[in-house]
């Protein structure tokens, strides 16, 4: 971890040169959440709710998702940016160091300015704890940090995922943007108002559900299945089968030769 914090002193040093670019990065990224929001608003103001969600409730799993991915985007979008040094050779420069070679492409690109989505959604929470009709305790509030931290594991694993793949095709998988910043869009909402299926998909394939919908049921009182209060444990178990897929892809990696 010493290596990180280093590698994360240097992303902040390099802030401190530039630092109307961070500024305006992490404004942009602000705004763009917010615009979001705002059409979470307009949605209620003229339907008044979805699936019997009310928009409180809708907040909910926003601001869970928004804050969940932000973190995740933030310390592995290393990930993200591997295709790139494949294709350069900068990961032959990774191979020959010796460090975990997870660490250091984590370490590769910390974007501190994706908190900007994490500031939106830290104060859609806390408008959601004063507006919402939730009786709040404390085995809520540490359910509801569960499941922020395992939808953090959760974006990680397919982040992970993504540069695993990329060792093989080289290029970056674009589809895999449809989990990730497709899943921090859909995620704004319960899974079930798009359907069984879909639901279904998001359970046992890709277990984004395990964190964004059943324990959200439990905390809204709308379940008292304690099994969906220990679903984010899956997201958590998630990583396991990603991180062996990386170690897998690992052995089979050859040099582009750049």
């Amino acid at each position: 971890m010493k290596l990180f914090y280093k590698y994360l002193r240097i992303h902040i040093r390099s802030i401190a040169e530039y630092k109307a670019s961070f500024f305006l990065s992490l404004t942009g990224q602000l705004t763009e959440a917010v615009f979001v929001l705002i059409g979470i608003k307009f949605l209620f103001m003229r339907f008044g709710s979805v699936k019997d969600f009310t928009m409180n409730e809708i907040l909910i799993c926003y601001s869970t998702v928004l804050m969940a991915f932000s973190i995740a985007e933030t310390v592995f979008r290393g990930f993200d940016h591997f295709p790139t040094m494949i294709k350069n050779g900068d990961f032959d420069t990774v191979l020959i160091r010796p460090r975990s070679a997870i660490l250091q492409v984590l370490g590769m690109k910390i974007n501190i300015s994706r908190t900007g989505r994490l500031i939106q959604g830290l104060a859609v929470m806390i408008y959601v704890f004063s507006a919402s009709d939730i009786l709040w305790d404390s085995g809520k509030i540490i359910l509801l940090l569960f499941m922020i931290l395992s939808g953090v594991i959760y974006f990680a694993g397919l982040f992970i995922i993504y540069a695993s793949l990329s060792i093989f095709t080289v290029e970056g998988l674009e589809f895999m943007n449809i989990l990730t910043d497709g899943g921090r869009s859909f995620g704004a909402y319960p899974l079930s108002v798009f359907g069984e299926y879909y639901l279904k998909f998001f359970t046992y394939i890709i277990p984004f559900a395990c964190f964004q919908y059943y324990p959200f049921l439990y905390i809204l009182g709308r379940s008292d299945n304690i099994l969906y209060a220990a679903a984010p444990v899956f997201c958590i178990i998630f990583i396991v089968p990603c991180i062996l897929l990386w170690k897998f892809s690992l052995q089979r990696y050859k040099s582009t030769g750049t």
